[in-house]
């Protein structure tokens, strides 16, 4: 986070357990931790207008009353399951890499991955050299760009903690290649484009030396489309002699393992699904019903859309942390979400100090912001394809389409004129 300095980290890209033990230190550091209900996923929320309140109920049976709902469940945490014939027929060990089966171990196992992306890409070097055998079912090729990590060194470490700017510096350089080169790559910049594309085919050739495997890898949709990965060791893990790539399509799952649509089987004591997340629709686990219980799910019935990205109409005191069109293909999601955060309070405290029930986006704002920001989707890389997470019932309803800077600067100030406002 901006405002927490960690000068402990141990490498450019920390690992989950860094990761975890920082997010603890922030709660405890900031006494959060009694304002936090552990275990409760939220199964509904419902709007009562004569009141000005929310109604909130849990799957483990407890309610709550409030007058501001956040939803803050991100967009990527409901693991996707392609629905292959046979799949719970499966005998052997079978699970997601969201969920992973720390209890398995994979040593001397005949493994398959099914998936190639963000999430099997992180997992598959770590487990290649275990197994006996590793396939990796891939549906699409991938861009990928070196990550470029490495442990920081003592004497980096007592630098950031003796002078903390310095981390910022280093911060600010991060968001200087988001913002500045990766971000120019999203809009369509085909010079950038060709030279990230001989950078990551480049990288593949160093490691792989078979040119059937070189065509395998290479994709057919421009950088951008998609999103851009970054790994060190990828490559190398796939030219391994005991790994192998296969593309062609699965046709179904069996007792002992995959057979593909050409009728080829094969037998596997362990099946993992590195397949991503389901991000449309929008809050789909949860029932939610804003003024005259209209559902939130048919009111995103043609894709989820909000005004800025956190609040829609027809839902009042209904705010989204990481909601419709606020995912990032260029840069960090923390400068959205950190942004988003203090618009939300700035409205919050307008709502005490001014004596609101409650607060509501009207509808001409929204559709003006939300007609304009497709226009500009319209010109980006990822609109390329017809066919990804970014998008729902044919629209991008995923992606930002400008930088993070447009983005902070826009929440800077509540524009309150676009709301119709309620007195107590």
């Amino acid at each position: 986070y901006s405002f927490e300095h960690n000068p402990q980290w141990q490498y450019k890209w920390s690992g989950q357990e860094q990761i975890l033990d920082y997010q603890k230190h922030v709660v405890d550091k900031h006494r959060l931790r009694d304002y936090i209900r552990f275990g409760q996923e939220v199964s509904s929320a419902t709007y009562d207008e004569r009141a000005g309140r929310w109604r909130v109920t849990t799957r483990q049976g407890d309610a709550f009353d409030c007058q501001h709902f956040i939803s803050a469940v991100g967009q990527l945490h409901r693991p996707r399951f392609p629905d292959f014939p046979g799949r719970g027929s499966f005998k052997g060990v079978c699970f997601h890499s969201a969920k992973w089966n720390h209890e398995v171990d994979l040593a001397g196992r005949r493994v398959a991955v099914i998936g190639n992306a963000a999430s099997a890409l992180q997992f598959i070097p770590q487990i290649a050299d275990r197994v006996k055998s590793l396939v990796v079912y891939q549906r699409s090729a991938n861009w990928v760009l070196p990550k470029q990590d490495r442990p920081y060194k003592p004497w980096e470490q007592r630098l950031s903690d003796k002078f903390p700017f310095i981390a910022k510096l280093y911060r600010f350089k991060i968001w200087l290649r988001g913002d500045g080169l990766y971000y120019q790559l999203m809009r369509g910049n085909s010079l950038l484009g060709r030279l990230q594309s001989w950078l990551s085919l480049k990288n593949m050739r160093r490691y792989i030396k078979d040119p059937v495997l070189q065509q395998a890898l290479t994709p057919d949709y421009p950088i951008g489309a998609k999103r851009v990965l970054f790994s060190d060791d990828y490559y190398q893990a796939l030219a391994r002699d005991n790994v192998e790539l296969e593309t062609t399509a699965i046709k179904q799952i069996t007792a002992t393992g995959i057979t593909t649509v050409d009728e080829h089987s094969e037998n596997y004591d362990a099946i993992i699904f590195g397949t991503g997340f389901k991000s449309n629709p929008f809050l789909a686990s949860m029932d939610i019903r804003g003024s005259g219980g209209q559902l939130l799910s048919e009111h995103w019935r043609q894709g989820a859309y909000a005004y800025l990205g956190m609040t829609t109409h027809g839902f009042p005191n209904l705010f989204m942390l990481y909601g419709p069109n606020t995912n990032l293909g260029h840069s960090s999601i923390i400068l959205m979400i950190e942004a988003q955060t203090d618009y939300i309070v700035r409205c919050i405290t307008r709502m005490d100090s001014e004596a609101w029930a409650s607060i509501e986006v009207r509808d001409a704002p929204e559709q003006d912001f939300n007609n304009k920001l497709q226009a500009r989707l319209g010109r980006m890389a990822f609109s390329a394809v017809e066919a990804s997470w970014y998008m729902d019932a044919g629209r991008i309803t995923n992606n930002w389409a400008g930088s993070t800077l447009e983005y902070a600067l826009r929440l800077r100030k509540v524009n309150w004129q676009c709301f119709d406002k309620v007195s107590v």
